[in-house]
């Protein structure tokens, strides 16, 4: 591939930064639309109970109110779907039970909306809410997941035996069985995944419009792919034609996997849009984003291993219970069934079977958060294998080395599905412990434990699945000016699309960045869209978009072979013109935009890209930390990233995103939970008691890269936008084991690894400080 100054591999610095950073970014909140009214959601106190609403009619004749709506009063729309109805043992996909948009008569989680009330003002809004009268009957409740299966548990959902949603495998049992039966040696563990709020920095929001003329709504939120968006609120909520719903998304601050999904506030603000003939806004609070946005991870399992007398593994057994809180999320058992297929990591295990089930409790229902099932597979197997070093006498890297899947082996087809097309995992944890200095950690655990500190080193190498599914389609055209416009159904959530979609125009027209025009999110204006999720975008739209920039480039070349009196093989794009190579003669954009033939089908390609499989980043991450025994804090003293991309299309932001995901992994393993109390209540519904990393908590990252081209991507790329948060705590929380196991014995704890915590598994050892 040429190199060209914009293009791909440059380490060029977001284009969109410049109006994020300076304050004239637009998200949903900053939209002002004339007239609009006020939206506020009254939600459910009781984590289970029935109610009955008695009296709205005093709150509907308040100052400013202008409308209230309840389960009756939305009792046509249809059911918020879900879409992830895998397989199950049976043969037959899960069977969801009814979301409505509005409970007519009982709520299944704290923060479960109740009621819908719009006034000329917020204030207004929430007075007439606490004017509601409502009677609650409350009902037994259930949290936890092992509280959720036990005997004679409160049951979530009537028909539902033991709060069980579905259970499903993957690999062969019989396969397994027969390994287990032959094995010198067998290794367990068990593990709990916590349960995350995805936090991003802009909370939900969205604003409603209805046009009465022509019947039309428009619908502007924060969102993941307003294409998605629009398709699900009218084919399944509202039943109308979708060129009836416009969905548009302006600037996004984060998403994570949490602003992919249908949330009841959407069409609650069209309905009320269309009945009062007025715009209607919502805008959540930080309070309602950990209520009522879905959480993610929420796993218990255990996973064993069979070893043979050499120490390969022979035979994987995981029995997964994967939490689903009160509703099937949209995509909810998706989630462990993806993450399951990743259940081999990076090793050759020739017999693997995986039994997973989703688990109904009282709580917020539970959906991808970045990652999505990929990180409590790289989890689970990564404490796994350093337990099994412990347990066998061998070194972290030894156990791993020996049981790799080798490049010779490549492509490999694991026993759960995925089919791994490259990678060289040796090679980069190698690099990983190089760069960290692994050999030098003795005398470094030395010299913490004069100091009375506790000091842990630990790994983990991960694979996951990303850049799949699709089609993505992408639109670029020459405009009359000279300039270039992208059109695309991909979501930038803070990513930097406008950058990387640039380069990869830039590659082939060499132009600068100034000179492209990325539009995303909007229904009217882009054609088709698959939205964001799952590092696809670069992989999968990039791969569209490079397609589409391809074609136009052939087409302007053609368009210029007459005028310049040359074959198309004679011409090369250089600095934004058509040249005769070898010459100075050359016709730029503009000028080839205003020749005869060019036609709008000549400067305007459209073009798709289906992926034949998923891509497969890999890499290895390297913690070391010490921890002070006198109050169980955690101090991350050295962090290594090792990963494999494959073509890097821009250095600069990839690493980014990898810090950025570093920093999650990082929040997960030391600091962050949701927990409820026995009655359903959430003890961690805002900022002073759910923790999140601040600068203080994340080191300096070192990150590299030892990249292996995919051969399945057309760009040659592998997914990138998850892996730090894949790879974080697996090599963090093997740290703190090594460090809890060299000082008292302690070789299980379960995230996140709080000082009290820490404290605790440490007085509890009988560690003296």
């Amino acid at each position: 591939m040429r190199p060209m100054k914009f293009g791909v591999g440059q380490p060029i610095r977001r284009v969109e930064d410049h109006r994020l950073t300076t304050g004239t970014g637009r998200y949903t909140d900053d939209i002002a639309v004339e007239g609009a009214l006020h939206a506020f959601v009254l939600r459910s106190q009781y984590a289970h109970a029935k109610f009955t609403i008695r009296d709205k009619d005093t709150a509907r004749k308040m100052k400013g109110v202008k409308l209230i709506l309840t389960g009756e009063d939305v009792a046509h729309l249809g059911d918020i779907p879900c879409k992830g109805l895998i397989t199950t043992v049976t043969g037959e996909p899960v069977e969801p039970n009814p979301v409505p948009v509005l409970p007519t008569d009982t709520v299944r989680h704290v923060g479960e909306a109740v009621a819908f009330i719009v006034a000329e003002t917020l204030s207004q809004a929430r007075d007439a809410a606490e004017a509601i009268d409502i009677a609650w009957e409350v009902l037994p409740s259930i949290t936890g997941i092992a509280e959720a299966l036990a005997p004679k548990a409160p049951q979530v959902w009537p028909g539902r035996e033991g709060n069980v949603a579905f259970e499903a495998e993957q690999g062969n049992a019989e396969k397994t069985e027969k390994a287990f039966a032959k094995a010198d040696r067998i290794v367990s563990v068990t593990i709990v995944n916590n349960r995350l709020a995805s936090n991003y920095m802009e909370t939900r929001a969205c604003i409603a419009e209805y046009d009465k003329d022509s019947k039309r709504w428009t619908l502007t939120l924060g969102s993941q792919g307003s294409h998605g968006t629009r398709d699900i609120l009218a084919g399944y909520i509202l039943k109308v034609d979708p060129s009836r719903i416009r969905v548009i998304t302006p600037d996004v601050g984060g998403g994570f996997g949490t602003k992919i999904f249908m949330y009841r506030e959407y069409p609650l603000t069209m309905v009320a849009a269309e009945k009062l003939k007025r715009p209607v806004r919502w805008v959540s609070d930080r309070t309602e984003h950990f209520l009522a946005d879905t959480h993610g991870r929420a796993n218990l399992t255990t996973a064993t291993m069979a070893l043979d007398k050499q120490g390969r593994f022979i035979g994987l057994k995981v029995d997964l219970a994967a939490e689903m809180g009160a509703y099937l999320s949209q995509y909810g058992p998706f989630i462990p069934w993806v993450g399951t297929t990743m259940t081999p990591g990076c090793y050759n295990i020739p017999a693997v079977h995986v039994r997973f089930r989703g688990v109904f409790t009282n709580t917020t229902p539970v959906d991808a958060y970045r990652g999505a099932g990929r990180p409590e597979a790289a989890y689970l197997i990564e404490r796994l294998v350093d337990a099994i070093a412990r347990e066998t006498g061998k070194t972290p890297d030894a156990v791993r080395a020996q049981n790799f899947v080798r490049p010779a082996e490549m492509p490999h087809s694991t026993q759960t599905g995925p089919v791994y097309d490259s990678g060289e995992f040796e090679g980069h944890m190698r690099r990983a412990m190089d760069v960290a200095d692994w050999k030098g950690f003795k005398a470094r655990l030395k010299a913490s434990t004069k100091a009375g500190k506790i000091r842990g080193i630990g790994m983990a190498c991960y694979i996951e699945a990303c850049g799949g599914g699709g089609p993505e389609s992408s639109t670029v055209i020459l405009e009359k000016d000279g300039t270039v416009t992208v059109l695309i159904g991909t979501q930038s959530n803070g990513q930097g699309h406008e950058t990387a979609y640039s380069q990869l125009v830039a590659q082939h027209l060499d132009i600068p960045m100034d000179r492209i025009r990325v539009v995303q999110g909007d229904t009217d204006r882009v054609e088709t869209g698959s939205g964001t999720g799952g590092s696809r975008s670069i992989p999968v739209g990039g791969a569209a978009l490079d397609k589409a920039s391809s074609v136009l480039t052939e087409n302007l070349k053609q368009l210029a072979s007459e005028k310049l009196e040359a074959g198309i093989g004679d011409l090369e794009i250089v600095d934004g013109a058509v040249r005769i190579v070898g010459t100075d003669k050359a016709l730029d954009l503009k000028a080839i935009a205003a020749l005869p033939g060019a036609t709008a089908d000549k400067l305007r390609v459209h073009q798709s890209w289906t992926p034949p499989e998923a891509t497969y980043p890999n890499g290895t991450h390297i913690c070391e930390l010490e921890v002070d025994p006198g109050t169980g804090a955690t101090e991350i003293a050295n962090y290594v990233v090792v990963d494999d991309f494959g073509v890097t299309l821009n250095p600069l932001m990839l690493e980014g995103q990898v810090h950025g995901g570093a920093a999650q992994g990082i929040g997960q393993a030391l600091m962050e939970e949701i927990r409820f109390d026995s009655s359903g209540q959430m003890l961690t519904a805002t900022f002073m008691d759910y923790a999140l990393p601040r600068a203080v908590d994340v080191p300096n990252f070192h990150f590299e890269t030892r990249n292996v081209r995919c051969v399945t991507n057309a760009l040659g790329v592998k997914g990138a936008g998850e892996a730090g948060a894949i790879g974080a705590c697996p090599a963090v929380m093997n740290a703190m084991v090594d460090a809890l196991d060299r000082a008292a014995g302690i070789r299980a704890i379960d995230m996140p690894a709080t000082p009290k915590k820490v404290f605790g598994a440490l007085r509890a050892a009988g560690y003296q400080h």
